[in-house]
């Protein structure tokens, strides 16, 4: 379940895809609280658990 840009994730506006990794996906965000941009690795088990 890809992010798209724009979706906010507690502090955290994603803003690109960068890639995958062996265990999910890694996007690059916008930290907004502390106004710099940040990497979020999402592991696929947190993925599946959001479907449900």
């Amino acid at each position: 379940m890809p992010l798209e840009p724009g979706t906010t994730l507690g502090p955290y506006s994603v803003t690109a895809t960068i890639g995958e990794s062996g265990m999910g996906e890694v996007y690059q965000a916008r930290d907004t609280t502390l106004d710099r941009d940040v990497a979020l690795n999402v592991l696929l088990n947190w993925q599946a658990r959001l479907r449900r």
